[in-house]
């Protein structure tokens, strides 16, 4: 199954977010400026769950984290740790990401990079039927709160069974691990809330589970 079957290329559902884009495509008309798909293998053992595209990243080059600071760190941990045949994401570049899959918890670029929480909610009903779909056992990385509390809604469960921690690991379904990350953003990275190396050891662990699970 296509991982464009879980997103509408033409959504409008959410007024404020139909209009942000109306602008920043007057503004910017070679970006792409609409819903951005999910990227990635097609049947992935691990689904990583981002925020929404940034203006000048997805927002721009249409792959979710390609584009943008969030997405350098993404993209050289997913090779390193053997989830991507290269280490940078391009614009029609020839990558892949075996195994693996990126989706975000809204499609649509928000204004300020800060979703509201009914479109956030709006949007959900994407990820759920992309959650839905995916083989088990699976791995789904949260990066960042947000996206955290959106495949837990996702899933029809109670938010106040899963708190969201760095490193935290949950099975909120059978077949189904959870593992929680702080966002890759500038502000996380800079701040060293983030380090290359904890992000590093998400994926080691990832990896764990998987040979685990195999």
């Amino acid at each position: 199954m296509s991982a464009t079957e879980f997103f509408d290329p033409n959504c409008r559902r959410c007024p404020r977010l139909a209009d942000y884009l109306d602008h920043s495509r007057e503004t910017y008309p070679d970006y792409h400026c609409a819903p951005v798909p999910s990227f990635g293998d097609p049947s992935p053992r691990l689904l990583i769950v981002g925020l929404a595209p940034g203006m000048h990243g997805a927002n721009r080059t249409g792959r979710p984290f390609t584009g943008d600071h969030a997405g350098v760190i993404l993209y050289r941990t997913l090779h390193q740790y053997g989830f991507a045949s290269a280490p940078e994401s391009e614009i029609n570049d020839e990558l892949s990401l075996p195994g693996a899959r990126i989706t975000n918890a809204v499609k649509c670029v928000p204004p300020g990079n800060k979703p509201i929480g009914a479109e956030i909610n709006e949007c959900n009903t994407f990820l759920a039927a992309e959650l839905a779909a995916l083989k088990r056992p699976v791995v789904v990385l949260a990066l960042g709160g947000i996206a955290h509390r959106a495949v837990i809604r996702s899933l029809g469960l109670r938010q106040a069974d899963y708190a969201f921690g760095h490193a935290a690991e949950h099975g909120p379904e059978d077949g189904v691990t959870l593992v929680d990350s702080y966002h890759c953003s500038r502000y996380n990275t800079n701040t060293r809330r983030l380090t290359e190396d904890m992000f590093g050891g998400i994926f080691a662990r990832i990896r764990e589970i998987l040979a685990e699970m195999a």
